[in-house]
């Protein structure tokens, strides 16, 4: 077995990633961190199978561990993105730096902080093997929904007995259990323009339909339940004068389970204009399921749980409304989700990681993938 790095150590390895710039949209950024990677599980005896990009989107990374024949099943997913929401640039404003117990930099929390202590863990037990087949799946597209790895991650975890998600921990350390669905839909309405002053009566208004359509939507939060929608963009018109004949709206609607999810698919389904002379085309529908906690799942919590107190830390599970990777696993396989890094400050200019949770993540990633049967 590897020699156990220090937090000193696993961070500097994590500076390299965060000074490696991966905007989901700078393909030759993500692709640079990819080189990164490989190079970094290449140096342990890992295979690492490159899948080309698309869609002007970067590479995704298939890493098999040195043990367990280097195949997939039935063994464990261990699933990380290398993709952020920084811009190329960020580093300029808002470099790498360290201030006692923390440590910025852009994507440092969500989520390379996280999916550099996996690799981390996977290299610790390189010499000696472990248990389960090892999989590693970087992706190059989860901050935009998972487009082009969407396939790829469900291929692999229907052949996996278990996934660990390193999206980073929440709420002073707490991991995830279950994820909101994310459905997303945009809203196009189709209206008649017309001098606002001497014609306003001939003109249909494309705005006034796409605002009365906002409101329907925005009613259909439901706090008790879980339930949020929230148009989040909005726009139309040509002119102030005009009589606007087109109008846009994007919402995004988060749900607690499959019921929710199907009542908010009929509500759209329904969705017609009031003025029958506007059209409307809609677009969109679920983008991540719900994640919910199953049986399976429960059970694996436990056993992550029981591991934490041996490392020396109390582990706590919860639902939380964002959306990540795991949505599409939960259901194929049991899925952890939030093993990554402690801190805070996701995709902001304080974007942080608690150095002091370095050593015990790692620890808790090792245990398992050498632990579960």
């Amino acid at each position: 077995m590897s020699r156990k790095k220090t937090a000193a150590e696993l961070l500097e390895g994590i500076r390299a990633w965060v000074e490696i710039e991966s905007h989901t949209a700078d393909a030759a950024g993500v692709n640079a961190l990819a080189d990164r990677i490989t190079a970094d599980y290449t140096a342990i005896g890992a295979e690492v199978e490159r899948v080309p990009g698309r869609d002007g989107l970067g590479d995704h990374l298939v890493v098999r561990a040195p043990w367990g024949r280097q195949e997939n099943a039935p063994g464990i997913l261990v699933l990380s993105h290398m993709d952020t929401v920084h811009p190329r640039g960020t580093l300029a404003r808002f470099p790498f730096r360290t201030e006692g117990d923390l440590a910025f930099g852009p994507g440092i929390y969500d989520m390379k902080g996280g999916a550099y202590l996996a690799m981390q863990a996977v290299a610790e037990l390189a010499q000696g093997g472990a248990g389960l087949p090892v999989t590693h799946l970087f992706v190059s597209d989860e901050e935009i929904g998972s487009p082009t790895s969407e396939a790829l991650i469900t291929s692999l975890a229907r052949a996996s007995k278990y996934v660990l998600v390193t999206e980073p921990a929440r709420e002073g350390g707490k991991i995830v259990i279950a994820r909101k669905g994310v459905m997303r839909y945009e809203i196009r309405t189709f209206g008649r323009a017309a001098h606002s002053g001497a014609r306003h009566e001939d003109g249909r208004s494309a705005i006034a339909e796409i605002a009365r359509l906002a409101l329907r939507f925005h009613a259909l939060t439901d706090y008790a339940r879980g339930i949020t929608a929230n148009v989040g963009m909005i726009s139309g018109g040509s002119g102030v004068n005009v009589v606007a004949a087109e109008a846009w709206m994007a919402v995004d609607v988060r749900v607690p389970d499959l019921e929710a999810q199907e009542e908010v698919e009929a509500f759209v389904a329904a969705l017609a204009p009031e003025d029958a002379d506007v059209t409307m085309e809609v677009t969109g529908g679920i983008n991540r399921p719900a994640y919910e906690t199953t049986p399976e799942i429960a059970a694996l919590f436990e056993t992550a749980k029981g591991l934490a107190a041996g490392i020396g830390f109390a582990l706590e599970g919860l639902k939380t409304g964002g959306g990540s990777d795991g949505n599409f696993t939960a259901m194929l396989a049991p899925t952890l989700d939030g093993l990554g890094v402690d801190g805070l400050g996701g995709h902001t200019d304080y974007e942080q990681l608690f150095i002091s949770s370095l050593e015990p993540r790692r620890d808790l990633l090792r245990r398992l993938l050498e632990t579960l049967e």
